[in-house]
């Protein structure tokens, strides 16, 4: 019991001798008021050209950052899963109206080359490995892995790698 009166007694002596900065704002904005007709929107103005009168800052854009790895990972990310959803999609619909064999008979009379039909599959694997792949990257980052810069980069870097050889295997050993 003394041992823990001790602890607290010096966490409050410390607690006293600590000076606390107050935070430096380096920045601000003033509010202004104004009157409802100010405000109104004119007749056949723009949003922007609005906000240009009314003095209102600019939000910044897209196209003023610099595309980072993450960026476009995070986008190609979106969009496979996207595309996958419609090739599943666009598969499920066509089966409703034939079965399998129909549809390997079709494809076969077709007579295009193996060119063709490797590069077919490559376009539904790669998307569909680039995305398992980046998947199981943002589940370890959910559990708390693999979170510093470095780290973000060097997996990023491992999923890019990871699906063009995970596609190539799987063009590889396909007939």
């Amino acid at each position: 019991m003394a041992l823990y009166l001790r602890s607290i007694h010096r966490l409050c002596t410390a607690r006293q001798t600590m000076s606390f900065q107050p935070p430096t704002i380096h920045r601000m904005i003033t509010m202004q008021v104004k009157t409802v007709q100010e405000v109104e929107a004119k007749l056949e103005e723009t949003h922007d050209n609005k906000n240009y009168r009314l003095n209102r800052p600019m939000s910044p854009h897209l196209s003023i950052y610099k595309p980072q790895l993450t960026t476009i990972l995070s986008i190609t990310h979106r969009g496979t899963g996207v595309a996958l959803s419609g090739v599943t999609t666009g598969i499920a619909v066509l089966f409703l109206f034939t079965d399998v064999p129909t549809f390997v008979q079709f494809v076969h009379g077709l007579e295009l080359p193996s060119a063709a039909i490797v590069s077919a599959k490559g376009l539904v694997a790669y998307p569909f490995f680039y995305h398992l792949c980046n998947g199981v990257r943002h589940l370890v980052w959910d559990a708390g892995k693999c979170l510093t810069i470095k780290q973000v980069y060097s997996t990023g870097y491992g999923v890019i790698v990871g699906s063009l050889l995970l596609t190539a295997l799987s063009l590889a050993f396909t007939t």
